[in-house]
């Protein structure tokens, strides 16, 4: 199937992108894929090799079609995916991966430069390059312009953040950490095992214990503390109720919620947006954590219970390759000032509510969520299919 963004120049191929990864209505008005996709992986139910194994394995072929890049923030994930590919090039003879970073000197909250300095020192790797950006990366900047001319809106809405590095491994491979938010966490009973007795951790364990109606009945009226303000209000509780209702059948086992979130629009759709960027860039894209191979060994490794907690996790995988300093890390960066710049804030001010849905959106709410200091990242799909349609002539 064909995707067919705008934006094309006269002639041109449109990139392939599964027309059923495309956002649909509610989608977009939240930034946040529902459901399931029907030709999603399934993975293997027979014993699966370790973990650690998998990673290398995957690691392995992508360090075989050089450049091979690793998108590194600093993070444990990607500093665990840098230093085991670091690892495996050494020991197999082959290119040493290259570590290519964002940074984005107005952005406070992005500032990563000791956990990464202090990783690059640890491996000894003699090349490390590092991207200085401002307000390029904004959500309607002249990266994102570009890839919604071409492609139309993709879900994540952030996606693009990840084009500097794909244009930098050019007929080559580039690595992510992406996936190891969904992989390496503990559940219910690991958090119980490791002694964190609150009461949210109880209340986790007796949903997990709970008939599978119970528990549908409890996710599908769970409300979060933050919803979505900018929908109508009868839209909000119908995207609530289908965030919910898959939720229900997932909570007692660890390893069948791995399965389960490889068969989840979210993952499918991801690894398809990201794909299409970097085909563009003339490169492949492995997130190592989210790679069917690597999402069986470790649900086969924790098995039921999940890991103790992400540490624990991290330690058993790659205490051989991180110091102790990442792998104890609990820190996150955050890039708000990055994506929301000068470029938004031009566009918001002279918006007119074009290209946006007032049967499912109040207008007024979205115009004010975009003006605030810090926009909800569920509104900000929308804002980028706004800049889109002011673009695009008006039906005749």
């Amino acid at each position: 199937m064909t995707g067919t963004g705008p934006g094309l120049s006269p002639g041109e191929a449109p990139e392939v992108y599964p027309e059923r990864l495309r956002p649909r209505p509610l989608e977009l008005a939240i930034g946040f894929p529902l459901g399931w996709d029907e030709e999603g992986s399934d993975l293997p139910r027979r014993r699966t090799i370790h973990p650690r194994q998998a990673i290398e394995s995957v690691l392995r072929a992508a360090l075989a079609r050089p450049p091979c890049v690793v998108s590194f923030s600093g993070g444990r994930d990607s500093s665990a995916v840098l230093a085991t590919a670091a690892l495996v090039a050494r020991r197999d003879g082959l290119p040493l991966p290259l570590p290519v970073t964002l940074r984005f000197p107005e952005a406070p909250g992005s500032q990563e430069q000791g956990y990464q300095e202090e990783m690059i020192r640890f491996l000894g790797l003699p090349d490390w390059e590092r991207i200085e950006l401002t307000s390029e990366l904004d959500m309607v900047g002249p990266v994102a312009q570009r890839h919604l001319r071409r492609h139309g809106v993709l879900l994540p809405p952030f996606a693009h953040f990840h084009v500097p590095v794909f244009e930098r491994a050019a007929g080559g491979t580039v690595l992510t950490g992406l996936g190891g938010d969904e992989t390496l966490t503990e559940g219910p009973l690991g958090r119980l095992r490791s002694g964190l007795f609150r009461r949210s951790s109880l209340r986790a364990l007796a949903v997990a214990a709970a008939p599978s109606a119970v528990r549908r009945w409890l996710f599908v009226r769970r409300r979060p503390q933050e919803g979505y303000p900018w929908l109508l209000p009868e839209v909000e509780q119908e995207v609530l109720r289908r965030r919910n209702a898959w939720r229900a059948g997932v909570t007692d086992r660890w390893d069948t919620s791995l399965r389960v979130w490889l068969r989840t629009r979210y993952a499918a759709v991801r690894a398809a947006s990201l794909g299409a960027l970097a085909r563009d860039a003339g490169a492949q894209v492995v997130n190592v954590f989210a790679e069917p191979k690597v999402v069986s060994g470790l649900a086969g490794h924790f098995g039921a219970r999940g890991p103790v907690d992400r540490t624990a996790a991290v330690r058993e995988l790659f205490g051989d390759v991180l110091p102790e300093s990442v792998i104890v890390r609990r820190t996150k960066a955050f890039f708000d000032e990055a994506y929301v710049s000068d470029h938004t804030r031009d566009f918001v001010a002279r918006w007119t509510g074009q290209g946006v849905d007032p049967t499912i959106v109040d207008l007024d709410r979205l115009a004010a969520q975009w003006q605030s200091v810090r926009p909800r990242p569920g509104s900000l799909l929308l804002l980028q299919r706004a800049w889109l349609a002011e673009g695009l002539p008006s039906p005749s």
